[in-house]
């Protein structure tokens, strides 16, 4: 018989059983918590960095204005993007946003406005809130304009580039433009006028303006029927006036008229300066007497291509009820006087006793 005592096994590190299990650590929730508070936090940053950026400007530096319409009955959402595509604002979405935060939404108004490129969202917003303006403004064609001077009026009072070259570019279902050729421009179509206009008028609605007052005119004096009897269209018609308008010096246009439609019918060159002298500056070339154009009337018969400025209503009425006579030359003196003549011989000796200095002038 084993008399041993019987040995028990001992627990290790005094664990009954015998073997000390590892504790899982425990991951504080606070700390899960504040991770994903961060998160959101940053996230909401983010949020907030574009979305105010999407409401600063387009174009900080681009203080031109643009007329631009808000048709009436176009939802905020609508006006949002219709905004966004004219290149005004940077994002439909943002200014939807900040209309529904300021509670504006609702308070827009229907109009023609004058944005700008240079206008934040908020500014945009506080404009449709405000509504059109209805402060006027003033615009003055002058007899004898060209184009080029109509359009640096235009840009004066604060139109876009953008948008007056495409209003002049631009062709106008009007009767005024009965047989002027489709590819001609504005040149002699810009009434001399004034008129005043509420902010917010476009420069199509400007232009149509006087294009109304012109043919009114032209309606008035019975134009079209007197250039018939000339044996002149309207455009032709326009044409001569345009040139007596940059010719004459005050009351002479009538006799200046008959002289020109004598020419004409003759077969005779116009012989009008005034007309080289146009199409070299429009093609930014020096003035020579010389220069190979259509429009040069001392090298070409006949009249030129087109209109060469703005005649004023008395050149547009000479021509349709010239002054009797045969004359055939006229100059303008030193002394501002116009002196005619009938013959090569006269109009020579006109030029030796009364224009000395003038007639040295191309």
């Amino acid at each position: 018989m084993d008399n041993r005592p019987t040995l028990q096994p001992k627990p290790i590190e005094d664990h009954i059983g015998g073997i000390t299990p590892s504790m899982k650590k425990k991951f504080p929730v606070w700390r899960i918590l504040a991770g994903i508070a961060g998160l959101i936090i940053v996230a909401v940053v983010s949020v907030l960095v574009m979305y105010t950026q999407a409401l600063r400007p387009v174009d900080a530096s681009d203080e031109a204005p643009r007329s631009i319409e808000i048709v009436s009955g176009m939802m905020p959402s609508e006006i949002a993007r219709h905004l966004e595509e004219k290149d005004i604002i940077r994002s439909h979405t943002a200014f939807d946003i900040y209309t529904r935060l300021t509670g504006v939404r609702n308070k827009l108004q229907a109009g023609t406005y004058q944005f700008a490129r240079h206008m934040s969202t908020q500014e945009v917003v506080q404009l449709l809130v405000s509504g059109p303006a209805n402060e006027e403004f003033e615009v003055t064609f002058l007899p004898g304009a060209t184009l080029a001077d109509s359009r640096k009026v235009l840009l004066k009072i604060g139109f876009s580039e953008t948008e007056i070259d495409e209003a002049l570019s631009m062709s106008y279902d009007h009767p005024l433009f009965a047989g002027k050729p489709s590819t001609a421009d504005l040149e002699g179509y810009i009434f001399g006028e004034t008129h005043r206009f509420t902010k917010g008028t476009s420069v199509k609605e400007v232009l149509q303006r006087f294009f109304d007052d012109y043919y009114e005119v032209i309606q008035r004096e019975d134009l079209v029927a007197k250039y018939k009897a000339q044996g002149l269209s309207l455009y032709e018609g326009i044409t001569l006036a345009s040139i007596i308008q940059r010719e004459s010096g005050g009351d002479d246009k009538e006799q200046i008229a008959q002289i020109f439609l004598l020419r004409l019918k003759t077969g005779m060159e116009l012989g009008s300066d005034v007309t080289y002298q146009y199409i070299a500056d429009k093609e930014g070339r020096p003035r020579d007497v010389n220069y190979d154009s259509p429009y040069n009337t001392r090298r070409y018969p006949g009249l030129p291509p087109g209109p060469i400025a703005s005649p004023g209503v008395g050149a547009l009425t000479a021509v349709g009820s010239p002054a009797k006579g045969d004359y055939i030359y006229f100059l303008s003196g030193d002394d501002d006087r116009t002196y005619y003549a009938r013959t090569l011989a006269e109009h020579e000796a006109n030029i030796r006793n009364h224009c000395e200095k003038k007639c040295q002038i191309i």
